[in-house]
């Protein structure tokens, strides 16, 4: 069983950047692939970005891609998001998700076994 921690979240203005953080429990076959999501009021939990171990697979949503860089330090079991170029659309729970596996390492949520408990992101215009 992968616990999952997020941190990172908060505040800021459109145009800046935020970090976030996600601590896994543990370096197993589990956490092979692991993602962000993000889950604003009223819409359906989507992907934001997802990379495997070795990084040489990534994901990342139309929405994200040129501002959101993935990346984790399999030393430290640490998955990160560098969120720059911030927008209002951006606002939302961000989630932290593995279990997923190489071949299949993207933004469908169907495809984790573990999620962190989440970090708000809030980006005022």
């Amino acid at each position: 069983q992968v616990r999952l921690v997020e941190s990172g979240g908060g505040s800021v203005q459109a145009g800046g950047s935020l970090g976030l953080s996600c601590a896994a429990s543990e370096n197993t076959d589990d956490t092979d692939c692991m993602a962000w999501f993000r889950q604003a009021p009223g819409n359906r939990r989507g992907g934001v970005a997802a990379v495997t171990r070795g990084g040489d697979r990534t994901y990342y949503a139309d929405s994200v891609k040129g501002r959101f860089t993935i990346s984790r330090d399999n030393a430290k079991n640490t998955l990160y998001l560098q969120m720059n170029d911030l927008t209002p659309g951006d606002t939302a729970k961000y989630y932290c998700a593995a279990g997923g596996i190489y071949w299949t390492c993207g933004g469908n949520d169907y495809s984790y076994s573990y999620w962190g408990q989440g970090t708000q992101v809030t980006v005022s215009s």
